[in-house]
């Protein structure tokens, strides 16, 4: 076997590219297993494989940034657009005020203002993942668009006249819901029929064929495909791709209960190099046929290490480099590094900038000290040691570092100790870690 590269050493990252061992882009996200449910495969196949086609998905603002669930979606829409499928991106300007049904209760309904600022925080995001360039470039689309002028009756005698009471309401989304104390109003109730209208409108104006989604979505991606079929006599499609899930059980896209956002400011780019760097090896290799561009040779080859040199983590290291790097690019997923292996003595923690160094901090159990407080008034405020006896022990063998220097007397302060932005980090052992923040 032929040793994978090592992301330790270098912060390239792969192009962006579709894997030229398959026959057509289906054959690949069928192995990358995007395809969970989908209208009839063998003719998504023959499209797919074909001419450009004209494809969409859609983000409703419901949130100021968008999140790893959203990215499955992304990346399946680059894949394609890759293949020469031409995307369309909407972000729901008229569905972001009402919200998609949730399993358990009511969406809080937000703003108009709040809406139309995240509608364009979440444009600026898709913008990134997606090319504008060429003949097949991305176009985004507002569903406000063609529903801020529609009145009632004409929504209610136009659409509505299409759609059957009993159908709507044995979609798994509304099911549920019936079936729970919240119940359902009306207003969540018709938002399969709002989706359903914009993939409506998509064809009509752009000759959109496909829409993406998540499989939890499939009642709203078929109201569009069914619609179409009654109003216009045509057959298009959509796919479901899976809702990501964790061997173990807990829930995928989530680090000590926060989302991991896209947004910088909302989750810094080295949090995100950590949820992905704490992948499970039995979840590693799916994560790297979903959210990466690595071919399937390559994947293949870290499947074998994961298997025979697990203790390396090479799979994960490769996974972070990669989807960090596809986020917040090339200098984001270095700095991200380096601060992962100046924490464990590896670097200079000196050199990480204050941005850098404040999102170490968030990560990690902290207090905020003065200079003039002792390193074993430190140990005790952040956790790391139960009692200033016990700080007094570790120092005594060795055992502390501050900044990565030793400290070898309990009469040691934290002068001087402050980094970029007031920061500092202490460490007992090899890997338990505490940061400061000094004032």
């Amino acid at each position: 076997m032929t040793a994978a590269p090592d992301p330790d050493r270098t912060v390239t990252l792969t192009p962006p590219q579709n894997d030229p061992s398959f026959e057509t882009v289906w054959d690949e996200i069928v192995w990358r297993g995007l395809v969970h449910v989908s209208t009839d495969p063998d003719s998504l196949r023959t499209a797919l494989g074909g001419e450009s086609i004209t494809y969409y998905c859609g983000f409703d603002p419901t949130a100021a940034s968008l999140h790893l669930g959203n990215l499955v979606q992304l990346l399946l829409m680059r894949r394609l657009q890759l293949a020469g499928h031409r995307p369309l991106a909407l972000v729901g300007g008229s569905t972001g005020l009402i919200g998609d049904p949730r399993p358990s209760a009511e969406r809080t309904l937000n703003d108009r203002e709040t809406v139309a600022e995240w509608v364009g925080r979440l444009q600026s995001q898709v913008s990134r993942f997606l090319s504008a360039e060429g003949p097949n470039g991305v176009t985004l689309v507002n569903n406000l668009d063609w529903t801020a002028g529609l009145s009632a009756i004409d929504f209610l005698r136009e659409i509505g006249k299409h759609y059957r009471v009993g159908t709507m309401l044995k979609k798994d989304a509304v099911a549920s819901r019936l079936n729970s104390e919240a119940g359902i109003s009306y207003t969540e109730f018709s938002y399969q029929i709002l989706q359903g209208y914009d993939f409506l409108e998509l064809h009509r104006q752009h000759g959109c064929v496909l829409q993406t989604g998540g499989s939890d979505q499939w009642g709203n991606l078929t109201s569009g495909t069914d619609l179409i079929h009654r109003v216009e006599g045509r057959s298009v499609h959509a796919i479901g791709t899976p809702l990501i899930a964790n061997s173990d059980g807990t829930k995928f896209g989530k680090s000590e209960g926060n989302a991991i956002w896209l947004d910088a400011e909302m989750c810094s780019p080295y949090a995100m190099y950590q949820f992905w760097l704490n992948t499970d090896d039995g979840d590693v290799i799916d994560r790297l046929k979903v959210f990466t561009f690595l071919g399937r040779a390559e994947i293949e080859q870290y499947a074998e290490l994961v298997r025979d040199e697990p203790f390396r983590r090479a799979a994960q290291k490769r996974l972070a480099l990669e989807v960090t790097g596809i986020v917040h690019g090339a200098d984001a997923v270095a700095a991200a590094i380096a601060a992962s292996a100046a924490l464990f003595g590896e670097g200079d923690l000196s050199a990480l900038d204050a941005p850098t160094l404040a999102a170490v901090i968030a990560e990690l159990p902290s207090a905020e000290l003065g200079e003039s407080d002792t390193v074993v008034h430190a140990l005790v405020a952040t956790g790391l040691c139960s009692s200033a006896s016990e700080a007094r022990r570790a120092i005594a063998q060795g055992g502390v570092a501050l900044n990565n220097v030793k400290v070898s007397s309990d009469e040691a302060t934290l002068a001087g100790a402050a980094l970029a932005g007031g920061a500092a980090v202490l460490r007992r052992g090899k890997k338990t870690l505490a940061g400061l923040v000094l004032r």
